[in-house]
């Protein structure tokens, strides 16, 4: 269940009038009291003889007692909306809970006779709408600070004790969601999204391709968006806000949005925080790419996931939003669409209550930039990998979340994950195809050898490895990783404990990325072993082709 409490209104009639209403698209049916502060309160809902300004005069009546005392805003609205999948519930189960809510809220304690005045309006089978007035029997106002929390915790005994489904709660860190004038607008100019949820995409991507702040307001530019830089009497940076050039107010002027109420991570002090030391001296070596140190950077996170400590591992999650927010730029056409819903998706799970230290993922954060600034790799698998190595990241940041009880964290991370497997699946398709052509063309005695890598390695798991259409697919990339010196066994054993297993639908696919992302396949040539290693590169970046302006844009 969700509690939604309005910003305070000073109309009873007006808001009696909407739920009474038909509702703004017809919505509404058989709008009536399920539950008032007595028992003779009139129902213009289903009694004839009752009007709307009957009841709002039984409402407003100790305001108008109070006089200048009482509030200007006076009137309490809360709205409490069952799960899609729930039961439906009765007038008395709606009763009930409508009296726990505005016990809970201070609205209403149970057994104080002064409480406010207050009813609960039904016109729709999965929520109700609680109006109250903020004068109580004394005329003085309700203690009901924090109401909208304490709402939301006995809404969460309710779920328990009435067997509905547990909605995932938040810390209060999510992003502000579009109000419903914004969303209008956007329908009435032909936008599937408002302006301030393309300017958090755009800014978002901006994060992730810039090295510095300067380069950061560039890209924003770059992108089409208005930017407005505010600087201290000093010159410092203060703060910044964007507008899009088509999202206008009443006058013709643009709609400006702070970055802090695009999200509360896109403030120009967290940015800056986050940008400050990705500048680097050192440049990747011309043989080396920048794809398979982000591969193995990424395929680390789980385990510094799982072995550091919350604000490391905060950190950790929130260069792994940049690396999904980064794909979507410079992916192949037929992946983005998939890549972006599981980067806006993933934008949930990037940030928690515990602050992240954000030094402890800058080589990771070096890897992610340094992608942007040469061409996607024509080489299918090196995709895959990367891919594949985002899907386990992403998976290892649901458990730690839902380890922390991150709710809605845990659950943006669950459906990025399933963005992350379609992309996948598209981008592996193709190399797995070839890899596996080169697994048939191997000798018999090849096979044989890694096939007795496999048992000695794995022997639990071996039968199964060696019965899958992926087995083919797996023998090449071990024959390709047995070099002089390499002992196939210990590679796989160690590809193998480097995660665990027991969720992987094919653990032949599953072990095949994982041997391509090992350090030592990258580290077959002398010079390449110093580049290769995530925790060691350092990166001179070029400007990336995100932040090349397309269009002339706007900035003070």
């Amino acid at each position: 269940m969700i509690a939604n409490i309005v910003k305070p209104g000073h109309k009873t009639r007006g808001v009696l009038n909407y739920l009474y209403g038909p509702g703004r698209a017809n919505e509404h049916t058989d709008p009536h009291l399920v539950v008032a502060f007595e028992d003779f309160v009139p129902d213009p809902g289903r009694d004839p003889d009752a009007t709307l300004a009957q009841l709002t005069a039984v409402l407003d009546l100790r305001v108008k007692q109070a006089g200048h005392k009482a509030p200007k805003n006076h009137v309490w609205h809360c709205s409490i909306r069952a799960a899609p999948e729930d039961r439906h519930l009765t007038d008395d189960e709606w009763a009930t809970i409508a009296r726990r809510v505005l016990d809970a809220t201070g609205i209403a304690p149970v057994g104080d006779p002064d409480a406010c005045r207050w009813v609960a309006v039904r016109h729709a089978d999965d929520h109700i709408h609680i109006v109250a007035t903020k004068v109580r029997g004394d005329l003085r106002p309700p203690r009901h600070w924090n109401d909208f929390l304490r709402a939301d915790k006995e809404l969460v005994a309710i779920e328990k004790e009435y067997g509905l489904r547990q909605v995932p709660r938040g810390d209060r860190t999510a992003a502000k969601r579009p109000t419903r004038a914004e969303q209008e607008k956007a329908s009435r100019t032909g936008n599937t999204r408002t302006a301030r949820e393309r300017l958090r995409t755009i800014a978002r991507t901006a994060v992730s391709a810039a090295t510095n702040t300067e380069e950061f307001f560039r890209i924003l530019e770059g992108a089409g968006a208005l930017v407005d830089v505010q600087h201290f009497p000093s010159g410092d940076v203060r703060g910044y806000k964007v507008a899009l050039a088509d999202d206008t107010n009443a006058q013709g002027e643009p709609v400006w949005f702070s970055g802090s109420t695009l999200a509360p991570d896109l403030s120009y002090p967290k940015i800056a925080e986050r940008l400050t030391p990705t500048v680097t001296s050192l440049t990747v070596p011309p043989e080396a790419t920048a794809w398979r140190p982000l591969a193995e950077a990424i395929d680390a996170l789980p385990d510094r996931l799982s072995s550091s400590a919350d604000e490391a591992g905060q950190a950790h999650i929130t260069v792994l939003a940049e690396a999904l927010d980064a794909l979507p730029m410079i992916a192949p056409a037929d992946l983005r669409p998939q890549l972006g819903q599981a980067a806006a998706t993933f934008e949930r799970a990037s940030r928690s209550h515990i602050r992240a230290r954000h030094e402890q993922a800058h080589a990771t954060r070096r890897a992610v930039k340094a992608i942007l600034r040469e061409p996607t790799p024509k080489d299918g698998a090196l995709l895959a990998t990367v891919l594949d190595a985002l899907l386990l990241a992403v998976i290892a940041a649901q458990h730690w979340h839902r380890a922390r009880d991150h709710h809605q964290q845990d659950e943006a991370a669950r459906q990025t994950a399933a963005h992350l497997r379609v992309a996948y699946r598209a981008a592996a398709t193709e190399p797995l195809a070839a890899l596996h052509h080169q697994g048939r063309q191997l000798a018999q005695w090849q096979l044989n050898r890694q096939a007795a890598a496999v048992r000695q390695a794995l022997p639990d798991l071996a039968e199964r490895i060696l019965a899958e259409p992926g087995w083919p697919a797996l023998a090449a990339t071990l024959n390709d990783a047995t070099t002089p010196g390499h002992n196939p066994a210990k590679i796989l054993a160690r590809a193998a404990r480097h995660r665990e297993l027991d969720t992987a639908t094919e653990l032949s696919e599953v072990l095949t990325w994982r041997l391509k992302r090992l350090p030592e396949r990258a580290a077959e040539k002398p010079s390449r072993s110093k580049a290769a290693r995530p925790d060691q590169a350092v990166y001179v970046p070029a400007t990336p082709r995100a932040a090349q302006p397309t269009s002339p844009s706007r900035r003070r």
